[in-house]
């Protein structure tokens, strides 16, 4: 089968590699159909690493898929060949440790994930074995792109599900990208009274605008506190960083009201971030990490599939398999106003 790998630093080969094995068990064989470019994905392919996680190369790359079921294993009882799938990334043991057994999965000792070194091949590849637990049915009525966005979007759902009573509330979220625009959907969709936005790409902040945030605006030209607080002069409920980076953590523990939540998304590309301590102490401000997502998969698709929630906008660019590294140099580079790059195999 072909598959797609890192070679080096801002380096990609297409390769020939034997296909999976039959599955076993509970396992599934996946025709893989549509892969959408994630920012962690780039981070590996422009640093060959993210935090302790460090790429051996070759290796290949990506989480976000969706695919066509083509075989089961005899203990598969839930799924057939031909059904579409969207994909959970994550692996867990679900029943054999103290985190799984205490409802979270997502945090597993012994948790495996998509297109994560030293834990599992990713999916820029034709075929993909993953256990039953990991795959979702979609309607007949969802596209396969559709169900390569589930996987940002179930983010952006579990972290507004882990944040504040949404109904009523007012929402700052630093940082426009897919997971950024995933918690303004999942928080317009949960009754947020007022979203604000920010991003450095003004297209982004456009983009935001015409998807529900009552103002968005561009950190490099406006000072984002001042004019949200002018807004908002009770501060926010609740504040998404988004983008990793720690000037919008600053910005964040200004723009929390006292006993809000500030909740931490973004992936940063540093080792060490740091906290005002001052204001966190006065405004005893709650700060809350989100990792990936847990139990949300299933809501993401039901919200999708019933067109509350439509996230088809954020896929701005296409490209075949064999022009992945041209996807990957389009998000790296921010360019032609992108949002997601989809890759169609």
């Amino acid at each position: 089968m072909k598959t797609m790998r890192l070679t080096a630093i801002r380096e990609m080969a297409m390769d020939d590699i034997p296909p999976p094995e039959p599955p076993r068990n509970k396992d599934v064989l996946l025709s893989v159909r549509a892969v959408g470019v994630c920012g962690s994905d780039v981070h590996y392919y422009t640093t060959g690493r993210i935090g302790s996680q460090v790429v051996e190369f070759p290796f290949t790359v990506g989480h976000e898929c969706a695919a066509v079921v083509e075989a089961v294993g005899a203990g598969v009882k839930t799924l057939k060949p031909g059904d579409r799938v969207a994909v959970d990334p994550a692996v867990s043991c679900h029943t054999a440790c103290d985190q799984c057994l205490a409802g979270r999965p997502h945090t597993c000792r012994t948790l495996k994930f998509l297109g994560c070194p030293g834990q599992l091949d990713g999916c820029l590849s034709d075929y993909l074995v993953m256990p039953e637990a990991s795959l979702f049915k979609i309607p007949d009525h969802m596209t396969l792109e559709e169900a390569a966005l589930i996987e940002p979007l179930s983010i952006g759902i579990y972290a507004v599900n882990r944040s504040v009573p949404m109904a009523g509330a007012t929402v700052g979220i630093l940082g426009s990208g897919p997971i950024g625009l995933s918690v303004m959907l999942a928080a317009r969709w949960k009754g947020a009274a007022a979203i604000y936005t920010t991003d450095r790409l003004d297209y982004r902040c456009h983009v935001a605008s015409g998807q529900g945030a009552v103002w968005a605006g561009n950190p490099d030209t406006t000072d984002i506190v001042s004019a949200i607080c002018e807004r908002e002069p009770l501060l926010l409920d609740v504040v998404f960083e988004c983008c990793g980076q720690q000037e919008a953590l600053d910005q964040a523990a200004r723009l929390v009201k006292p006993g809000g939540k500030v909740m931490l998304i973004g992936i940063p590309q540093f080792d060490r971030y740091t906290f005002p301590a001052d204001i966190a102490r006065r405004h005893e401000i709650h700060l809350q990490n989100v990792r990936r997502q847990n139990d949300c998969v299933q809501e993401a698709i039901d919200l999708v599939a019933d067109g509350r929630i439509d996230p088809g906008f954020m896929v701005t660019h296409r490209f075949p398999f064999a022009k992945s590294k041209a996807a990957f140099d389009l998000v790296d580079q921010y360019a032609d106003g992108v949002i997601k790059a989809m890759i169609d195999l």
